[in-house]
């Protein structure tokens, strides 16, 4: 039953009604990317993402709090760390979230009093392992194959570990500051703006939650994201925080079983609940920037591409033919991400076999994903385009090579057929043949 429905819903918002003209067409083209998150939330690798990262962030909260108090402590803002731990356990109530913000930011002050350089550096590892957890999770959702280097990722990640706590330290700072200053005083005395100044302070976690979440989407995953996607998904995660942190805390508050089942426990079983829920929701969110980004994954989602023997051959031919183009006419050379939008294919089908192409030394693909035809494309034959297309592996098995002469006779001929018909028929030829008249037209003129 769930399988129609799902097979529904992808007829509505990719089949023909998504590709006509005025209103519906358009209210559907906007549905498929919400439907391509929760489709993939259903099918549940993001969800096996986000229980993870709860397992990592039990092991890593009090080293990060305890090395923002430590470097907070040096400018005297640590006494507003608790108030943000705080804003993280709001939803589990008011009571049990003061509760473990407090007992979080005491044990991490303890922490950063008593151990010395050998524990600050276990400390530091622990949080930086979870930290490239969240990357490994990002780059899944981003479809990235190579993470960052040993030496970047310790570089960028230390960085990003002192730099986090100051740019805090100094924002609160700066927000005490305005608040406290004379012209602020003077503002609020005003009852109109009075109100937005209320409205402004309510505001402002959820602000600082999606200018998170946008500087999270652009810098963790190692690829080129866009503001703007970032942006867009950083807005839906920072609604869907509040949201979900309101009926979370509704859920919480009126709910007597929870307390009744699991006694003192309860409000630490509802902070690994929430825990859950806020990575659900940020990888959610991440989702969708990609999605944003890359309309052309929007069908397929998660599951692996699987293109047949003839689609491989089409495309290798196609990739061939608009890099060879572009290199004799002096046009834009082509890069995988604007070749995979004119083809309308994930840019992961354009990469892979771009890739064999290289390395079987047909194509150069540079360092800003531009591809140029590795040598003179008069000498680049088209059969042997097809024969790279044709032969790519998963590398996973070696097959036995069994003999079956009637097969081996069968195969044998049909590659015959092909090479002959392909002849001496090179990649300049593809290039610069004349396009003839189709036989219609031809019977006319006659």
């Amino acid at each position: 039953m769930s399988a129609r429905i799902w097979a529904f819903l992808d007829w509505c918002c990719f089949g023909p009604p998504s590709t006509r003209a005025g209103t519906l067409g358009l209210v559907l083209r906007v549905l498929r990317y919400p439907y391509a998150v929760v489709r993939d939330l259903w099918r549940g690798a993001i969800n096996l993402r986000a229980m993870g990262l709860v397992y990592t962030t039990l092991l890593s909260i009090i080293p990060l709090v305890a090395f923002s108090f430590a470097i907070l402590k040096l400018f005297g803002a640590h006494r507003d760390l608790e108030p943000i731990v705080y804003e993280f356990f709001r939803p589990v109530g008011g009571a049990a979230a003061g509760e473990l913000a407090s007992r979080v930011v005491k044990f991490a002050a303890r922490v950063s009093g008593v151990v010395g350089t050998l524990g600050f550096a276990l400390l530091a590892w622990t949080l930086l392992g979870t930290i490239k957890k969240v990357e490994d999770s990002f780059n899944f959702l981003w479809r990235v194959d190579h993470p960052r280097s040993f030496g970047r990722r310790i570089a960028e990640y230390l960085s990003l570990i002192v730099m986090g706590p100051l740019l805090l330290g100094g924002f609160i700072g700066l927000s005490h500051a305005a608040l406290a200053s004379g012209p602020m005083q003077e503002v609020v005395r005003l009852p109109v703006l009075d109100r937005l100044a209320g409205f402004g302070i309510r505001l402002a976690p959820y602000a600082m939650v999606t200018a998170f979440f946008t500087g999270l989407y652009m810098f963790i995953p190692n690829t080129r994201v866009q503001w703007r996607p970032a942006l867009i998904g950083a807005l839906v995660g920072g609604v869907l925080w509040a949201a979900v942190g309101k009926m979370f805390t509704a859920f919480v508050v009126y709910s007597t079983r929870l307390t009744i089942v699991y006694a003192g426990f309860a409000f630490v079983v509802a902070a690994l609940l929430w825990t859950y829920f806020g990575w659900l929701i940020l990888l959610a969110g991440a989702q969708l920037s990609f999605y944003i980004q890359n309309p052309a994954y929007l069908r397929l989602g998660l599951q692996e591409l699987r293109l047949s023997s003839v689609e491989l051959e089409q495309l290798a031919l196609k990739l061939m033919y608009f890099a060879g183009r572009a290199h004799v006419n002096g046009e834009p050379r082509w890069t995988v991400d604007r070749l995979a939008a004119e083809l309308g294919l994930p840019g992961i089908a354009v990469a892979q076999v771009s890739a064999s192409l290289e390395r079987a030394g047909l194509l150069i693909v540079r360092q800003n994903d531009e591809l140029v035809p590795a040598r003179d494309i008069g000498r680049i034959r088209v059969c042997d385009i097809l024969e790279i297309a044709r032969n790519q592996r998963s590398g996973h098995f070696a097959p036995r090579n069994v003999a079956i002469p009637p097969v081996d006779r069968l195969l044998a001929a049909i590659d015959e057929a092909r090479r002959n018909r392909c002849g001496d028929l090179t990649l300049r030829d593809l290039v610069e043949e004349v396009p003839r008249p189709s036989l219609t037209l031809a019977a006319r003129r006659e």
